[in-house]
């Protein structure tokens, strides 16, 4: 099989959460890049589809859903969105997050607490669950299509620094989170990881970037941090038939630790 094969997605269906910035915007582009029509959702509609309007110019087409990850009903509404809209999913990118910060750990209040587990554990749960139900269900030809499920963890969740223990842990759950899905939802859908370290995505813009890139050059391997583009590679493998023999497996794409 050539590489233009193994890497299309042609005549896919891909639902993207976090999808109209960041990582998840580079995931977006490159799915519809390769074939794929998709599912931009965020909490902020607009940026979805400001996104969404750059997709179908290109002829693909594209649906904008706004969507809050720590709701429940959120995760029952997009699932529902994109499959009056397309009829189907196969990939489903759990990729919105949020890490706030804290002065000190006693200082994490419950709502804070409760909003870090929700956008990055149960919103996934829901939606994972909605979706890789749909598409470990027979279609009306009597056939079972099958998909894909990538979550997108973190570093944190392997190596948590003082800043990071609530998002870490709920990154912690994601990842077995991944392992679960994957057992349960066999053999037709393939559920895997990505686990990014540092990207230079609009939320760097907070950060001291001196302090960043010498700190860069003892803690990572390659010292410096990733481009936003540079997720494009782990995403495209998982997401087609390159990868079709992966499933419960966590990919780091974080530079390399040191």
């Amino acid at each position: 099989m050539d590489t233009d094969t193994l890497f299309s997605l042609e005549g896919k269906v891909a639902v993207v959460t976090g999808g109209s910035r960041g990582l998840g915007r580079e995931m977006v582009l490159a799915f519809a890049d390769r074939g794929a029509d998709v599912v931009i959702a965020s909490r902020k509609i607009e940026n979805c589809e400001s996104l969404a309007a750059e997709i179908r110019a290109t002829g693909r087409r594209a649906l904008a859903v706004g969507y809050h990850a720590a709701s429940w009903s959120d995760a029952d509404r997009l699932a529902a969105a994109a499959l009056a809209e397309f009829g189907r999913v196969d990939i489903l990118v759990n990729n919105a997050g949020m890490s706030p910060l804290y002065p000190s750990l006693d200082a994490v209040t419950e709502d804070l607490y409760d909003k870090v587990m929700g956008v990055n554990l149960k919103g996934p749960f829901r939606l994972s669950a909605v979706l890789a139900t749909h598409m470990s269900t027979p279609g009306p030809d009597g056939r079972i299509r099958g998909g894909v499920i990538i979550n997108v963890s973190s570093t944190a969740s392997q190596r948590p620094s003082p800043t990071e223990v609530v998002y870490g842990a709920a990154k912690a759950g994601i990842n077995n989170l991944t392992l679960g899905l994957a057992r349960t939802f066999a053999p037709h859908v393939r559920v895997n990881c990505i686990v990014p370290g540092p990207f230079l995505t609009d939320i760097s813009r907070a950060w001291d970037m001196d302090q960043f890139l010498e700190r860069a050059k003892t803690a990572y391997a390659l010292q410096r941090g990733g481009e936003p583009r540079e997720i494009i590679g782990a995403a495209l493998f998982l997401a087609s038939d390159a990868s079709s023999f992966v499933t419960g497996t966590l990919v780091n794409v974080d530079g390399g630790p040191r």
